[in-house]
């Protein structure tokens, strides 16, 4: 059910998503179950050379993000930004600010970007979500060296991107 436009919660997710993984899917699913509108924020960054351009990476998103949104209730956007995130967020209206954690490791590093992010923009609220425990391996880095060695990764990646990938590397599987 959704809420009135002067209720809608809007909730921001970034991140590289070079590839987008499974683990990014999860996370996904769980934020659109939290927000009436969902915006994906593809990082860019100039001094960082991606596997995948800007545009191919918003295509994949909205691809097979938009469907597990919609499933859930939430409509889905997906755009880029090269600033500080809560400069999004406020551009974007987003009062969540959606974080996905794996282990403890991550918690570490996303408490301290939830301080600093809390001081600089405190109307935006960071939220963290687990990852179920199938995906929580998974991480986009090592996606990229197992395809880029010849590796299995289609247990990691939707087929969308499985196939992006192994144009990319044909040797991937």
């Amino acid at each position: 059910m959704s809420r009135p436009d002067h209720t809608r919660r809007v909730a921001i997710y970034a991140g590289s998503f070079d590839p987008p993984t499974n683990g990014h899917l999860d996370v996904v699913r769980s934020a659109s179950r939290l927000a009436d509108h969902l915006v994906l924020a593809v990082g860019i960054h100039p001094g960082k050379t991606p596997l995948f351009t800007a545009d191919e990476r918003l295509a994949m998103l909205k691809d097979i993000c938009g469907p597990i949104a919609q499933e859930e209730g939430a409509t889905l956007e997906a755009i880029t930004f090269g600033d500080l995130v809560v400069n999004t967020a406020r551009r974007v209206g987003a009062t969540l600010l959606i974080r996905g954690l794996r282990d403890g490791t991550d918690l570490d590093y996303e408490m301290q970007m939830a301080g600093m992010n809390g001081t600089m923009a405190p109307e935006i609220q960071t939220v963290f979500l687990p990852a179920s425990p199938r995906v929580r391996p998974i991480t986009a880095t090592l996606v990229r060296q197992i395809a880029a060695m010849g590796g299995e990764v289609a247990p990691f990646v939707p087929a969308e991107v499985l196939a992006r990938l192994k144009a990319k590397f044909p040797s991937a599987s």
